[in-house]
C-alpha cells in the first residue's frame, strides 16, 4: 500500500491529505485526517495526542447540513468537494439542487430495505403468490384514498392558484390509479367483493399522512388555529413532504425491477405492474409532485424544513414497513434473520477490517502516528517512566523510510499481481489453481512486514496514542449498526469474527469500542510488542496472508460446529485479494468497494461477481424451482458485490 501525504501545518492543528495506491491496480480512499495535538507539561514532557479522523462536513444556507462531503485540500486557495451519494457511489455537489432532491439523495440508501422485503423479492423473480398479490393490491388501495385525501386537504391549504392547479392535476392521477388496481382485480381474477382489511402497517401510515394533511404536525399548531395564508400554505408543504417519499420510492423500484426483468419474458405475471412504476409517465408523476414540494418549501424557514425533512424520512420508512408487512407465505431466503432456525442453526459473519469496516487503511493510521510522536533531529533521545533511555528514529528519517518502505511495497505488489495474471485464465472456477496463486502473494506480505519490523519504523509508539487515534477512526457508514444488531438478534444466535492483517489489534479494538463492540468480536489480527506501554518495533505475526485468513476462517467454522453441533451459516464480507479465499470458502460472500485487482485476479480463476440484488432475485427463482431447504452454499464460484452495508444489512436483517 503506497502512501502519500501533504502535511499542511500550524502550532495546534495538522490537516493532511492521502491517497491510498497500489497501481495499477488501485485500492483507494482520499480523505482528511484532523489531528489536534494537546500536550501538557505537567506530565514529563508526554504530549497527550487526540486525533480525530473524520470527515469535514459541507454546511450551507441551503439546507444541505447533513450531506457528507469529502474534503481533498492543500492549501486553502486549492481544494474541490466530492459527495458519498447514498449508495456509495461519489458525485459531486450541486449548489442549487432542490429540497426534494437533497432528501432522496440523503436517505436513498434506506431504499434497499424496501428492495430487500421478501415481497419486492419474490415479485422481481416472478414467483409471488397470486394471494400476497391480491392483499398488497387491497392494502395499496387504502393508501390511494389516502392519498386522494391529502390532495384535497392540500389543496385546501394552497394560496397560490398554479398550485391549487397542480394538486388538482396530482389527485386526478391518484383517482386514476385506483382505477387501474379495479383493473387488476379484473385481470387477476380477484373476487372485487373480497373485503380485506387494512393491516397496522397501512393504518400507520394512512393516519400520519391524514394527519399530517390536517396540520396535525409535532410542533405545530392544528388546522383550526392557523388563520394565515402562510400557515396554511406550510400545512400544504407538509403533507407533500409525507407523500413525496413514497412516489419517488415506487419510480425508485419500478426502473430497478425493470432492469432484472427481460423485455421478452412476457409471460412475467406481474409485468403489467413492472411496466406501470417503471414507465416515463410515472418518473414524470413523481418528478411533478418532487417540484410542486421545491414550490411550496421555498418560503419555509429552516425550522421548518427541518420538521418537513422528518416528515419526509417518516414516510419513507412506513412506505418500506408496508413493503415489509406484506403476508408472503412461500419459502424465501431473505432477510437471513427470518431464514436461520435458531434451534437448528446459527450465523457465523466474518468480515474483514481495513477498508471494509474502516474508511482509512490502518497502516495509514499507524504511520501518521508514528510521524507525528517522532522527535526532531536534535531530540532523538527519550526517556520511559522510569527514566530509561530510548532511542527512536528521527522524524525526518522516519518519513524518508516510510517512503522508501511504501514505494518498494508498491512496485513489487504490482509484480506479484502481474505474474498471477499472466497465468492461463481459468473457465470455470480453479481453487486450487488460486490458492496457488495466492501463495505466492502471502510470501510477498510476509517479506513486507519483516522489511517493516527491521526499519524500526513502528519503535516507540505509545499504546495510549494508539487507543485514542482507534477511537476516532470513522468506519464505513452503517458498520457498527449492522454488527450491533446482529449480535444483539437472540433469534439468529449469531456470532461475529473480524480477519484482518492490521499489524495492531489494540487499534481495531478501539476502532470497536466507541459501539460496545470491543469486548463482543472475536478479533484475529496481528499485535504489536510493548515494554512499558511503547512499542518495540516488534509485530506478533499470526494473520499476514490469504492463506493465513482461510485457515483462520476454517479454524473458527470447525470449532463453532463441533462446539455447537450446530449447522452453521457463513457470511464473509471482504474488498481485496487477500479476502478472496475466505470469499469462496463461506456460504455468502459479499465483495464491498471497488478493488480491481479483486475482480482480475477473481476472474482470472473462474470467479463470477454478481450485483447483490439480482443475485438475491436468481436465488430465489432457483430456491423455489429446486425446492432445496436452503439456496445458498460455497464454493459455487460466485460472489456478490455491495454498494453499501446498508445493502448487507438489508440481506441479513431486512428492515431492522
Amino acid at each position: 500500500m503506497r502512501l502519500l501525504l501533504n502535511l499542511i501545518q500550524n502550532p495546534n492543528f495538522i490537516s493532511c491529505r492521502f491517497d491510498l495506491v497500489t497501481k495499477p491496480y488501485t485500492r483507494s480512499y482520499s480523505g482528511s485526517i484532523r489531528l489536534l495535538l494537546s500536550s501538557s507539561s505537567d506530565n514529563n514532557n508526554n504530549n497527550y495526542y487526540q486525533n480525530y479522523f473524520n470527515y469535514k462536513k459541507s454546511h450551507n444556507n441551503n439546507n444541505n447540513q447533513n450531506k457528507k462531503v469529502l474534503s481533498f485540500s492543500t492549501s486553502s486557495s486549492s481544494s474541490s468537494s466530492l459527495r458519498l451519494n447514498n449508495m456509495g457511489v461519489v458525485t459531486k455537489t450541486s449548489e442549487d439542487e432542490g429540497t426534494a432532491k437533497k432528501f432522496w439523495n440523503k436517505y436513498k440508501k434506506e431504499s434497499v430495505y424496501a428492495m430487500y422485503t421478501p415481497f419486492v423479492v419474490c415479485l422481481t423473480s416472478g414467483d409471488l403468490d397470486l394471494k400476497t398479490f391480491h392483499h398488497y393490491i387491497a392494502q395499496d388501495a387504502y393508501f390511494l384514498k389516502a392519498f386522494s385525501q391529502a390532495y384535497e386537504l392540500a389543496e385546501e391549504c394552497a394560496d397560490d392558484d398554479d398550485a391549487k392547479a397542480a394538486i388538482l392535476e396530482l389527485r386526478n392521477k391518484v383517482v386514476h390509479e385506483l382505477q387501474m388496481h379495479e383493473s387488476y382485480v379484473r385481470e387477476w381474477g380477484f373476487n372485487p367483493a373480497e373485503e380485506i382489511a387494512p393491516n397496522s402497517a397501512t393504518v400507520k401510515y394512512t393516519e400520519f399522512l391524514l394527519a399530517t394533511a390536517s396540520g396535525k404536525v409535532e410542533g405545530e399548531k392544528s388546522l383550526g388555529k392557523i388563520a394565515t395564508p402562510f400557515e396554511k400554505t406550510k400545512i400544504a408543504a407538509y403533507a407533500l413532504g409525507a407523500m413525496t417519499p413514497c412516489m419517488r420510492l415506487y419510480a425508485f423500484l419500478g426502473k430497478e425491477i425493470r432492469e432484472l426483468v427481460s423485455p421478452d419474458e412476457l409471460d412475467h405475471p406481474y409485468k403489467k405492474w413492472i411496466d406501470t412504476y417503471s414507465s416515463d409517465d410515472f418518473e414524470a408523476d413523481a418528478l411533478q409532485t418532487e417540484e410542486l414540494l421545491d414550490k411550496l418549501s421555498i418560503s419555509l424557514t429552516g425550522e421548518e424544513l427541518e420538521v418537513m425533512e422528518k416528515l419526509y424520512h417518516q414516510a419513507m420508512n412506513l412506505e418500506i414497513d408496508f413493503f415489509d408487512a406484506q403476508p408472503v407465505t412461500q419459502q424465501i431466503l431473505i432477510p437471513l434473520s427470518k431464514m436461520i432456525d435458531p434451534n437448528e442453526e446459527r450465523l457465523m459473519l466474518f468480515t474483514d477490517f481495513d477498508l471494509t469496516c474502516t474508511v482509512v487503511d490502518s497502516s495509514a493510521i499507524l504511520a501518521e502516528i508514528a510521524k507525528l510522536t517522532a522527535p526532531k533531529a536534535d531530540q532523538q533521545q527519550q526517556q520511559d517512566e522510569d527514566g530509561n533511555t530510548l532511542s527512536r528514529m528521527s522524524s525526518t528519517d522516519l518519513r524518508k523510510t516510510w517512503d522508501e518502505l511504501s514505494g518498494r511495497y508498491t512496485e513489487e505488489y504490482e509484480q506479484c499481481i502481474e505474474s498471477i495474471l499472466t497465468r492461463e485464465k481459468a473457465v470455470g472456477l480453479d481453487i486450487d489453481g488460486l490458492r496457488n496463486a495466492l501463495g505466492q502473494l502471502s510470501e510477498f506480505e510476509k517479506r513486507a512486514n519483516i522489511r517493516v519490523i527491521e526499519s524500526g519504523v513502528l519503535k516507540g509508539i505509545s499504546l495510549d496514542d494508539i487507543k485514542r487515534a482507534g477511537e476516532h477512526m470513522i468506519l464505513q457508514d452503517g458498520c457498527i449498526n449492522l454488527l450491533q444488531k446482529v449480535l444483539a438478534n437472540d433469534g439468529l444466535n449469531a456470532s461475529v469474527h473480524v480477519l484482518s492483517y492490521c499489524w495492531c489489534s489494540d487499534l481495531m479494538r478501539a476502532a470497536f469500542s466507541p459501539g460496545g463492540l470491543d469486548s463482543l468480536l472475536d478479533i484475529q489480527a496481528n499485535e504489536f510488542a510493548y515494554e512499558d506501554g511503547v512499542s518495540t518495533g516488534e509485530i506478533l505475526r499470526a494473520v499476514q496472508s490469504p492463506i493465513d485468513k482461510v485457515a483462520y476462517f476454517k479454524q473458527i467454522f470447525q470449532q463453532n460446529e463441533s462446539e455447537n453441533g450446530k449447522l452453521n451459516v457463513t457470511v464473509y464480507i471482504g474488498d481485496s485479494v487477500g479476502d478472496l479465499l475466505c470469499l469462496l470458502e463461506t456460504d455468502i460472500g459479499i465483495v464491498i468497494g471497488s478493488s480491481e485487482s479483486l475482480r482480475k485476479v477473481g476472474s482470472q480463476y473462474g470467479v463470477k461477481f454478481v450485483p447483490l440484488f439480482p443475485g438475491v432475485v436468481n436465488k430465489q427463482k432457483e430456491f423455489v424451482k429446486s425446492n432445496l431447504s436452503s439456496g445458498w452454499e460455497g464454493l459455487s464460484g460466485v460472489l456478490y458485490t455491495a454498494s453499501s452495508w446498508a445493502e448487507i444489512h438489508a440481506l441479513i436483517l431486512g428492515h431492522q
